[in-house]
């Protein structure tokens, strides 16, 4: 029984490790959760561990994957991005917070607290918080929504779905392509996209 749990820890890390908009971990925990009739908090304990564990990794690599795809420059911008985010203390933890919240996908969050270096104590204790929220909400969830499949796969290709991918993706876009030493010194709007070595 205990490797079930170890499939819920899994599936979640994997889930929330990579670099790109992925379906949130409990996408992953709540079919475990149901097709083994696993304890609804355990799942949801073990889960979050696993997410945030990826989470915490995905800040420890992004910046040596940073390093090595964009021009100094870029990753240069994203530092003083991060330290603008930073000087704002408890208010970009609300941020933090708030964001986690949403149904939209945290790694941008992750993207760019990884390439601009910003300690993942700074971004982790809000992000723990939202995310144990989030996902146990949808993880209590659950049973109603494994009454409902049918709906549930619908949802999965809803216009709400698919438009909080693209959303997810248009914020790598604007972390990746807008010039924010510009932005923020100058206040001047500018877009780079040789931002690859």
């Amino acid at each position: 029984m205990w490797w079930q749990y170890l499939l819920v820890f899994a599936g979640a890390f994997l889930f929330d490790v990579v670099p790109f908009p992925f379906p949130p971990a409990f996408s992953i925990m709540v079919p475990l959760q149901i097709m083994f009739k696993l304890n609804t908090w355990l799942v949801i304990i073990i889960g979050v561990i696993g997410s945030i564990l990826g989470r915490y990794v995905l800040t420890l690599y992004i910046p040596l994957l940073a390093d090595k795809i964009f021009k100094p420059e870029k990753n240069k911008e994203v530092q003083f991005l991060g330290k603008k985010l930073t000087e704002k203390g408890w208010k970009s933890q609300l941020i933090i917070l708030a964001y986690s919240l949403l149904p939209l996908p945290t790694t941008p969050l992750f993207l760019a607290g990884g390439m601009a270096r910003i300690k993942p104590i700074q971004i982790i204790p809000a992000f723990f918080i939202g995310k144990f929220v989030s996902d146990a909400i949808a993880v209590h969830l659950g049973k109603f929504a494994s009454e409902n499949v049918t709906d549930m796969l619908s949802a999965a290709l809803s216009w709400k779905s698919i438009g909080s991918l693209l959303f997810g993706l248009l914020l790598i876009c604007a972390l990746l392509f807008i010039d924010w030493l510009s932005l923020l010194e100058k206040k001047k709007f500018k877009l780079n996209f040789k931002i690859w070595k």
